[in-house]
């Protein structure tokens, strides 16, 4: 299944405000009106839900999905949180995080568009998996470093998480830690995803 790249506020409308996919936010109420219209909810469609959340925040195709559900299933501790650390933990979504891009698509194609180092080495993979103590800059060229900071100016992150330094006048960040699972700031529960998989399987 290939990646969405249909309309935005659709998405949102359904599943609730993905600041990943768009900075838009459901009119309040609007939420409550499509729970009121379909009635009672199965099981299966809780966590088909919450799969899709997570799966437009971060703007994944199926298969990624799937697979980070597997390689979350094999890592020590809760398949959950390890699955919510490893999504945190790419590039495209480390620039969304300080700010440097004002959606995970929009940080995509930076990436894809050459743009951003890490650790002074161009990278153009956007689920490059950043580790403690990677630095994330701009190349250095007029053009790259325009284009950060146009954004940094139009769309300043409300809070970089803590497992982020921001050095907003150089356009760099660091990597400190792996992220904490309270600081996502995305309402859904892991466990519905992971249920989800299992029981296709």
């Amino acid at each position: 299944m290939s990646r969405y790249r249909g309309p935005r506020f659709k998405k949102i409308r359904r599943l609730g405000a993905l600041p990943g996919l768009t900075s838009k936010r459901p009119k309040s109420g609007s939420d409550l009106k499509n729970q009121l219209r379909s009635g009672k909810r199965s099981q299966y469609r809780i966590r088909l839900e919450e799969k899709q959340k997570l799966r437009f925040h971060y703007g994944l195709t199926e298969r990624q999905l799937l697979r980070y559900v597997h390689i979350a299933g094999k890592a020590k501790g809760s398949t959950g949180q390890v699955l919510l650390q490893l999504l945190e933990m790419r590039l495209d979504n480390i620039l969304f995080r300080l700010g440097m891009a004002s959606t995970i698509p929009a940080a995509r194609q930076l990436v894809n568009h050459r743009h951003i180092l890490v650790n002074g080495h161009i990278v153009d993979i956007p689920s490059y998996r950043c580790k403690p103590q990677d630095i994330i800059s701009t190349k250095d060229n007029q053009r790259s470093k325009a284009l950060i900071q146009n954004n940094m100016t139009l769309s300043p992150p409300e809070e970089v998480p803590k497992h982020l330094t921001l050095d907003s006048i150089q356009s760099k960040g660091l990597v400190n830690q792996i992220i904490d699972s309270k600081w996502i700031g995305l309402k859904i529960n892991e466990l519905l995803v992971v249920e989800y998989y299992s029981r296709q399987t």
